[in-house]
């Protein structure tokens, strides 16, 4: 059997960002989605969750999730039986968009959370399409959920977050680097770059998604995910 699959959700976001890929794969797979709400460090998250994941694993990470699971990757390689990059980068933050995140940490405070977020996911980040409204909400259901503590500690880990590039060439796993050909945070050149310095990657764009194509275009997802975890393991 595989080795169980650890999903880790981007910023603000609980299993629903995986839902499809989670009904699909759990058949056959175990699937565990981890959060990521507790420590302002990128480095506290991924030490906190390597005392609960199993012995060995493979980890597909999103946005913020992706920068954890590079952590996890730094701190722990042996543990992983290959890694998945969705929609994610492993660069710092630049100081403006850090003092620009100091700006909607304050708005959370004062209890606008709510506006926050939409600054967050602007709405042109994910494609356009007729199931954009339905995503935007699910998405600012799920941040309602986290509620504006958690933002703070992610808003925190993301300003604070370390170039992790080394990080990447080091890797001795397979690899699936994947985003939406259509999103702007993390832009498909930035994904291109970041399967460079992979040795053993696959680079996948998901047409007709942005910045969430694992609720834009969930059967693509899933098929690149499957693709993935039939990859042949790197020999020792």
């Amino acid at each position: 059997m595989a080795d169980p699959l650890v999903l880790l959700p981007g910023l603000m976001s609980d299993a629903r960002v995986f839902w499809p890929q989670i009904a699909e794969l759990s058949a056959k797979t175990a699937v565990t989605v981890a959060p990521i709400t507790q420590g302002e460090r990128i480095e506290e998250i991924a030490s906190g969750l390597l005392d609960q994941l199993p012995k060995r694993f493979a980890l597909a990470g999103m946005g913020l999730g992706g920068a954890v699971a590079l952590e996890i990757l730094r701190r722990a390689p042996d543990r992983l039986s290959r890694l998945a990059l969705i929609g994610a980068s492993p660069l710092a933050e630049p100081p403006q968009a850090a003092a620009a995140r100091e700006m909607l940490i304050v708005k959370v405070k004062s209890g606008r959370l709510a506006d926050a977020m939409r600054e967050e996911l602007d709405p042109l980040w994910l494609a356009p399409g007729p199931n954009r409204a339905a995503i935007l909400e699910i998405a600012m259901d799920m941040a309602d959920t986290l509620g504006p503590e958690v933002y703070i500690r992610q808003a925190r880990a993301l300003q604070r977050a370390r170039d992790q590039q080394a990080v990447l060439r080091k890797c001795k796993v397979p690899t699936l680097v994947m985003c939406g050909e259509v999103g702007k945070l993390n832009p498909v050149k930035r994904h291109s770059f970041m399967a460079e310095l992979l040795p053993y990657a696959i680079l996948r764009v998901i047409e007709g998604a942005g910045h969430l194509p694992t609720l834009e275009q969930p059967e693509a997802t899933t098929a690149a995910i499957k693709e993935w975890m039939k990859l042949p393991l790197v020999p020792a």
